[in-house]
């Protein structure tokens, strides 16, 4: 790069004060206050041309210059130029830069442009390319996604009227501008994480980044250094091997290539598509589709290929493989207290956690077939997905001792126990669960008429069993009162003779209810 020169009559002060005046360097740099390097440069140039003082005085300023500062040749008109798109297009694979073209670029041709002569030219030609196609994006890296602000009216069938708004998911591959568009029901998460997963599956491939705004369902926090990504965002990306990147507030250029995606999509989708009538998402996405395809193989303006062959050839081979299986959808319920009862609520169904953890909190990931609880980022339960509202799902290993014992006791085994004692505690014990709304709630009476079986010995506890019966007193307290006032050794009153009621014409046999 040439030095920076001085006015032409600056040149002169600079002569007059060294060669008339004797001054030097240093001094007349200070007093003209310029750089020394500058003014050594003009007096070796005006030593190379053979200058003195006093300067002739025809000598005009332009010819002084023409003296001091000659024109350089011009440059050969038969200088090979690169094929710039193609340089264009190969600033998107990863590592290829200007520096290793121009290595290329000279390699062929030897005496061709210079290194900054090379950079200064394609500058030059990346300021006539497209916005949308100036940006240099690395080959497989990026995905930007978005929703536009318009919708897609969903039709009733039946009615005519409108079902509701779908709205448009739009993603582009920063390299080859690449798009994907689906119709979703709503901006909510399981529609988001789906849009993904399908992009993934179109483009048969995943990339390295994916470039998000800060909607709610992608982002539960934003920040403009730290955002909180959602959980099942996170874990779908963790997934398929992906960073999630949102971008900061407010600032559009950090996801230009979404903008321009979705400003595609209003422009060659939604406005293409305003005339017609949808009744399921599924017949507005077969629309949405071979649209996507035609914006995809549609030839570029300024540079050579469509989107697609783009893709193939730059996007697709960068970008990494599917996993084996896609992203099964899943939601997550973070911080939960657990209960005493050490059961967690998800969808109003409670499912058991280990009792240790009590007054602890976890986390609750739920997918369409399996809940599991975790806590401290370690997986403590693991259950099958239960419907039932109100329902509770408890493994034995999760209850302390005495639940589990109790738990292992059913109506049958109760009274198959009682049969030891005899036929008429275990009749006492059968009465008593069934008159309870739940056998369970009976459990507790018939421990205790056990315990004082064992207590006051068999033939006691039969004779109560058989008074408490007698009498319909069908509790605890009512069998250990007989045994505490021995009422079990007294003989069992006499039945009362109940006198059948005379016929009679105005009372109505059992046949009349028939």
């Amino acid at each position: 790069m040439p030095r920076p020169r001085l006015a032409m009559r600056n040149v002169r002060e600079v002569l007059r004060l060294s060669l008339d005046q004797g001054l030097s360097v240093r001094d007349v740099a200070a007093s003209l206050g310029v750089a020394r390097s500058t003014v050594s440069d003009h007096l070796r140039r005006s030593e190379k041309a053979g200058l003195s003082w006093p300067l002739p005085d025809d000598l005009s300023d332009s010819a002084l210059e023409q003296l001091l500062f000659p024109r350089p040749p011009p440059a050969s008109a038969s200088r090979p130029l690169p094929d710039w798109k193609e340089v264009h297009k190969e600033l998107r694979r990863k590592g290829v830069t200007l520096m290793l073209l121009w290595l290329e670029y000279r390699e062929q041709n030897p005496d061709g442009y210079g290194y900054s002569q090379f950079c200064y030219r394609y500058q030059q030609f990346s300021s006539t390319v497209d916005v949308v196609m100036r940006q240099e994006h690395r080959a497989g890296e990026k995905f930007f996604v978005d929703f536009p602000g318009q919708t897609l009216s969903i039709y009733d069938r039946k009615t005519g009227a409108v079902n509701f708004e779908a709205e448009l998911f739009v993603g582009v591959l920063g390299a080859s501008n690449y798009l994907y568009a689906e119709a979703v029901r709503s901006q909510d998460l399981a529609s988001w994480i789906g849009a993904h997963v399908h992009a993934f599956s179109f483009f048969q491939s995943v990339p390295r980044i994916i470039v998000c705004d800060n909607l709610r369902s992608g982002v539960t926090r934003s920040h403009r250094y730290e955002p909180d990504v959602n959980a099942t965002y996170s874990e779908m990306a963790a997934h398929y091997g992906v960073a999630v990147m949102p971008t900061r507030a407010y600032k559009p250029r950090d996801k230009a290539k979404a903008e321009a995606g979705v400003l595609l999509a209003e422009r060659w989708i939604l406005a293409r598509l305003r005339n017609r009538r949808f009744y399921s998402l599924h017949e507005a996405n077969q629309a949405i589709s071979e649209l996507v395809q035609a914006i995809n193989n549609r030839p570029f303006k300024k540079l050579a290929g469509t989107r697609r062959s783009l893709f193939l050839e730059l996007d697709r081979p960068a970008m990494k493989p599917l996993p084996d299986r896609p992203y099964e959808f899943s939601s997550w319920k973070l911080g939960r207290k657990v209960p005493p009862n050490y059961h967690v609520d998800y969808d109003e169904h409670f499912y058991s956690v280990p009792y240790q953890l009590v007054g602890r909190r976890v986390d609750v990931r739920a997918t369409a077939q399996m809940l599991e609880v975790f806590c401290a980022h370690e997986r403590v339960a693991s259950h099958v997905r239960s419907y039932k509202k109100g329902g509770y799902t408890t493994l034995a290993a999760h209850m302390p001792e005495r639940h589990r014992r109790l738990a292992e006791w059913t109506p049958e085994r109760l009274v198959a126990w009682a049969k030891h004692t005899g036929p008429a505690t275990a009749e006492l014990v059968d009465a008593i669960m069934a008159s309870r709304a739940h056998p369970e709630q009976g459990f507790r009476s018939c421990f205790g008429i056990m315990r004082l079986a064992s207590k006051h010995g068999t033939a006691r506890m039969e004779a109560a069993a058989v008074r408490a019966l007698s009498a319909r007193a069908l509790s605890y307290k009512s069998v250990e009162s007989i045994l505490r006032h021995n009422l079990d050794a007294q003989p069992l009153p006499a039945p009362r003779n109940i006198r059948p009621h005379r016929a009679h014409d105005n009372l109505r046999g059992p046949s009349y209810y028939k």
